[in-house]
């Protein structure tokens, strides 16, 4: 085995699957060692101007690209064509919609950025696992959209016929080492930036993706307490203290 497919192999196949385990494990082990610390660490009470602003936009973007990602990695090509959606339609819509995403995308994180390094109060408040959060979120949506300009709108490079493939072939546990080798560089720098921020998931704030309020949903806009006594000495903590 040669020293390029040795080293295929480490970025295409070893790297990969280790991220997924620490990231799966670092979760684990996160949730049971430090579940109050399991938060977003919001610093709206020292600014929410430009918090109001940048957050909305950041996040909407984000959910775009994640949308676009499942869609463009998950669905293969014969399935979008089987449903009548041309490839030039379909890179259409994936350029123009995924292209808005990334806009709003980055222009929430650069004012999140902005506001988190000018203001003294919230700067004081960033850890340093936050400035590696911010850095390789930057990096994978740098990478990703400059990959989908060079390689996709402005090149020739199908991505549903390399990197889409190499992503399923992932989760069935034979992944091609040619597809990613292949690939041209920024696809393989927006990888690889993603799977470094995946590995440090688990130890940042990041961890508040897989904690949304569901409960509220449900939750009635007054919580009432019964002044029935039979109800309140069937509940927890309702036992009358006799003085």
């Amino acid at each position: 085995m040669n020293d390029t497919s040795t080293l295929d192999l480490l970025l295409w196949v070893v790297l990969p699957y280790m991220v997924l385990a620490v990231f799966v494990l670092g979760h684990v082990w996160r949730f049971r060692a430090d579940r109050f610390g399991w938060t977003t660490r919001s610093s709206q009470i020292y600014e929410s101007k430009l918090l109001s602003i940048g957050s909305p936009m950041f996040h909407f973007g984000i959910i775009g690209i994640f949308v676009g990602h499942v869609v463009g990695l998950g669905i293969p090509k014969s399935w979008t064509r089987f449903f009548g959606i041309s490839d030039h339609v379909y890179h259409l819509m994936a350029v123009t919609i995924g292209l808005a995403a990334a806009v709003a995308c980055v222009g929430g994180l650069l004012i999140l950025i902005y506001r988190r390094r000018t203001n003294t109060r919230v700067f004081g408040a960033t850890t340093v696992g936050d400035k590696i959060m911010y850095l390789l979120l930057s990096l994978v949506i740098v990478f990703g959209v400059l990959a989908t300009l060079v390689h996709t709108t402005f090149g020739d490079y199908d991505y549903r016929e390399g990197v889409s493939i190499w992503f399923r072939q992932f989760w069935t546990l034979q992944p091609s080492t040619e597809l990613m080798g292949q690939a041209p560089i920024f696809f393989q720098l927006h990888v690889l930036s993603a799977l470094l921020l995946f590995a440090v998931w688990p130890f940042t704030r990041l961890v508040h993706v897989f904690a949304a309020p569901v409960g509220y949903l449900t939750r009635p806009y007054i919580v009432y307490r019964s002044k029935d006594p039979r109800r309140e000495s069937e509940r927890r903590g309702w036992e009358k203290v006799n003085f």
